[in-house]
């Protein structure tokens, strides 16, 4: 169990006695955000043009290969603060610290000379997006700071860093009657560092490179905007590696959201849970191999849950995925839902799936991937406040995920 989040921008110092490739170079140099995209004339082409060297930062530039303006990669402007300095500060306060506390925890981090006012204004700032600033109250009169999130370094053939929040869970479940049927989730969370079967992680198949299928027909994937895209649009302005993407995102949204209750979640499911679901609940799975009558069930399936959120009376399992909209992780996170189905005993129908990134939020129903009515007639097209939702009658892939919007 730790006290606070750690810097979730600080880039790790490469070792002088190994050569660089251009590949890591290159990749080096490469912007967080892979929508990022001239401000002025929304051009998709620049190229890198210096720095501007700040009073304790240097801010990357870019030009643009259209309009020939330079822009740089951050939104929020005006800071004399780095912003991984400011999102620090902004997740150490939510976690139940004093703004003089805060100060001198961030000051001893990143060696810097904070003031409390500074900090109040970042806190009232961002009110808006760090929507966990209203829960926090309520949230200390059980937890301690240091109580609030419980964190635990998973060894699972690469080093996951699992974090639960005690706090915005409870509060979650306790305060809102359509989420008190998720205790049973709220136990698992609580006994994931003293009761996870790591030796099941060292030989299992990954979900995102499991052999198994599922249907694509009639299921509806819903593309959108929203909070989410938003949050990470904010978050990976700050991030300078980008392979700290996802070390960035898991952090500031369990700290600062009101809905993120868990990140790097593990999970698995044996070869006696798939043929339950099966044979007796019915779900339809098929294998990848050509010309298999038969379908062979994996002896293990093992996984990793980025972001797992309550919310509207659902639990909401979420990835991130750099260039979303040329991702189609139905198959994974479709094995999530079914695996913490499994494990916190909650019926599949409680479940949400999404992944997203920066710019788009693509989720749909894992039951409606599982189980397709024999007798029921579906209906071809869905129509939502969004828009109208054309239903897929394809088997083998994915041919409508855009929505139509109605005119």
């Amino acid at each position: 169990m730790e006290n606070h989040l750690t810097n979730s921008a600080a880039s790790p110092e490469i070792s002088e006695s190994r050569e660089v490739s251009p590949h890591e170079r290159r990749e080096m140099n490469r912007p967080a955000m892979d929508s990022l995209s001239c401000p002025y004339c929304a051009s998709p082409a620049f190229v890198r043009r210096g720095f501007r060297v700040k009073l304790r930062e240097k801010v990357q530039l870019y030009q643009c290969a259209s309009c020939g303006r330079t822009f740089t990669a951050h939104s929020t402007r005006g800071k004399q603060y780095p912003l991984s300095v400011m999102f620090d500060a902004i997740s150490i306060y939510n976690l139940g610290y004093s703004f003089e506390k805060t100060v001198s925890i961030t000051g001893q981090r990143h060696q810097v000379s904070l003031s409390p006012s500074t900090l109040a204004e970042w806190i009232a700032e961002t009110a808006d997006l760090c929507r966990y600033s209203r829960m926090r109250e309520f949230a200390m009169k059980k937890y301690s700071p240091r109580e609030m999130v419980i964190t635990a370094t998973l060894a699972h053939q690469q080093l996951y860093r699992y974090r639960f929040h005690r706090g915005k869970c409870d509060l979650m479940i306790r305060e809102e009657y359509e989420h008190r049927k998720f205790t049973p989730l709220k136990e698992f969370l609580e006994m994931v560092p003293a009761e996870c079967p790591h030796q099941y992680f060292q030989e299992g198949l990954r979900a995102s490179e499991t052999p198994l299928t599922f249907s694509k027909k009639q299921m509806i994937v819903r593309a959108k905007q929203n909070y989410a895209t938003r949050l990470a649009a904010f978050v990976l302005q700050s991030v300078k590696d980008r392979k700290l993407r996802h070390e960035a995102l898991q952090k500031f949204f369990l700290a600062n959201d009101s809905v993120t209750v868990a990140t790097e979640v593990p999970v698995y499911l044996t070869r006696d849970d798939l043929e339950h679901m099966k044979t007796q609940l019915g779900f339809d799975i098929f294998s990848r191999a050509e010309n298999c009558s038969e379908v062979v069930l994996p002896k293990l399936i093992t996984g990793h849950i980025d972001l797992l959120q309550i919310r509207n009376g659902q639990i909401h399992i979420l990835d991130y995925k750099p260039r979303a909209e040329k991702e189609k992780p139905i198959e994974q996170l479709t094995l999530y839902a079914m695996a913490l189905s499994r494990l916190t005993g909650l019926r599949l129908y409680e479940f949400k799936c999404a992944w997203f990134d920066e710019k788009d939020y693509f989720e749909f129903y894992p039951l409606h991937v599982l189980y397709k009515p024999k007798k029921t007639r579906r209906r071809r097209k869905v129509t939502t406040m969004e828009g109208v939702y054309t239903i897929n009658q394809e088997t083998e892939a994915l041919r409508y995920i855009l929505p139509i919007i109605v005119v």
